[in-house]
């Protein structure tokens, strides 16, 4: 799961929107200190691991994105373009790509990068010695899921260095988004000769490699990170900034005061001053893809019956938390998949699937009855509601507590833990009831789905359903585009029906912006790029 600190900085954006601040074109590149121009952002905290597919998390991918770079990069127009790699070929049956790497592809330490660092690399991400969070991202590369589920081998993996500039790879079945897919981080390349000799390489900025925009300078864990402009990368003479100075902080008022103060060129808005600063213009609000929701374990009580998931779910007012609790515009969610997805009848996805559920109280009042009179209960078993600490999944946690009382007649209890302990615990199913998030990794509705399909990391609540697991098959194989959306269509109704989980609302990014910085531009998988960004005075 990938996480987001909601009130902090964590950046991100909606499909098919793109927002550079300032344009395209940069302004001079102004002295910020000392003659050089330095951007000073929060990471919100410690990044949970500078390993490309082991860190699938904002906090991650955010720097990741700017030390590093893959075949493909996301462009200011949020459309791949060539990056690591100058050009592909794609076969007639749009199965096989071969890839073309820059001959003046480096990496940071001066080692020439080869096709074989991405062979490395994405077998790594599939080997299930590693248990990479991010490996289901490279199942649609033949011979993958077989290895990583333990069923095939390191050389059924149908990627190939056909010389060291020429990297071939293989799909399942032809995919119109893999040439995205591929801009992710979970798909850098990793410098082979390094990794073999250190395998934590990517632990401190003494031993990491990058071959991206930026240079891992010094890294100070859980306080900061400096960033330098590399001298190496290919496409150094677009790169304006000099310097990337990252805080690690995630408290939203400290954020804000360092904001204030001119210790960060960017913070999350205050709840208490969302109102005024909105009517004075100040904020940037940025669409995103990406769903906030709960989780109900169904193998623990009282979330094995279908009608006490329902009650649940339907005694939650998702506008009463966006309007008064988040207070950041964001839209209230009764599906998973967000907006901005079009299907090729020119429909958005959620425009086609609508709402699959609503708020009533009335309904939810009776449906608890209904499912405690199957379960022969008298009183509900305790129920506990556990997030990751922010003030906001607090705020929500507590104003979701004071519904249940009002709407149900009952009270639940909740508890909070740090983001590492959290992530790893819900991750194994250990909690009942429990905050989730989801931010795309890539532009295409699958993605949404494919994480509640049986044994996916995501899916904390230990649902499994048979014929969710084949329709979402049935689309990843299916080349027929409004076959594909047809299939997704019916896998996001039967999961409501199911109801193993709850939705709250769709991200977007609120933010305030230091006026001298120009140029940032945000994808739809919710990381930063700051290639083309800008600072002067």
């Amino acid at each position: 799961m990938k996480k987001r600190l909601s009130m902090t900085l964590l950046l991100g954006a909606a499909v098919l929107l793109i927002l550079a601040f300032g344009g395209c074109t940069a302004r001079p590149n102004a002295s910020s200190s000392g003659g050089k121009a330095i951007l000073k952002l929060n990471n919100g905290s410690e990044p949970t691991s500078l390993d490309p597919p082991m860190g699938y998390d904002q906090v991650s991918w955010d720097p990741l994105n700017n030390l590093m770079e893959g075949l493909t990069r996301l462009g200011k127009n949020n459309e791949p373009q060539p990056a690591i790699a100058q050009k592909w070929d794609v076969s007639a049956d749009g199965r096989t790509y071969t890839f073309h790497i820059r001959k003046n592809a480096k990496w940071d330490n001066g080692d020439d990068l080869t096709a074989g660092d991405f062979v490395y690399a994405w077998k790594q991400m599939l080997d299930p010695k590693k248990a990479a969070p991010a490996a289901f991202l490279a199942y649609l590369i033949a011979g993958g899921e077989a290895y990583n589920t333990g069923k095939g081998s390191a050389g059924d993996v149908q990627v190939k260095a056909v010389d060291s500039k020429t990297f071939r790879v293989t799909l399942t079945s032809p995919q119109s988004y893999f040439i995205s897919m591929v801009s992710n981080p979970a798909f850098f390349p990793i410098d082979q000769k390094v990794a073999e000799k250190n395998p934590k390489w990517y632990a401190d900025a003494s031993t990491f490699v990058g071959d991206g925009p930026f240079k891992l300078a010094s890294w100070k864990h859980d306080s900061e990170m400096v960033f330098k402009k590399s001298s190496t990368y290919w496409d150094k003479n677009t790169v304006k900034l000099d310097e990337v100075d990252w805080a690690m902080v995630s408290d939203s008022n400290t954020e804000y005061q360092m904001y204030k103060t001119g210790q960060l060129d960017m913070a999350g808005v205050p709840t208490d001053l969302s109102n005024q600063f909105f009517k004075q213009g100040k904020v940037h609000v940025v669409p995103q893809a990406g769903t906030y929701f709960f989780s109900m374990n169904v193998t623990m009580k009282p979330f094995n019956n279908i009608n006490i998931r329902r009650a649940f779910a339907m005694a939650v007012d998702n506008r009463q938390i966006t309007d008064y609790v988040v207070k950041q515009k964001n839209v209230p969610a009764y599906g998973f998949v967000s907006p901005g997805f079009k299907d090729p009848g020119g429909q958005d996805f959620r425009t086609h699937n609508g709402s699959l559920y609503g708020y009533d109280p009335v309904q939810a009042r009776k449906l608890l009855a209904q499912g405690m009179k199957e379960e022969g209960w008298k009183t509900l078993p305790p129920v506990v509601l556990t997030y990751n600490t922010s003030d906001n999944n607090k705020a929500i946690a507590e104003a979701i507590q004071a519904m249940y009382q009002k709407n149900l007649g009952i009270t639940i209890k909740l508890a909070n833990m740090e983001w590492n302990v959290y992530q790893s615990q819900q991750k194994a199913g250990k909690f009942q009831f429990s905050r989730g998030s989801f931010l795309a990794d890539y532009g295409d509705p699958i993605n949404f789905l494919e994480n509640f399909q049986t044994g996916m990391p995501i899916n904390s609540m230990q649902w499994n359903n048979s014929e969710y697991d084949s329709l979402i098959r049935q689309a990843k194989n299916e080349k027929d585009d409004s076959k594909r959306y047809a299939l997704m269509y019916k896998a996001e109704k039967l999961l409501f029906q199911q109801m193993p989980l709850f939705t709250t609302y769709f991200y977007n990014q609120t933010f305030l912006l230091n006026s001298q910085v120009h140029g940032l531009v945000f994808h739809p998988a919710a990381y930063i790029d700051l290639k083309w960004a800008s600072k002067n005075n």
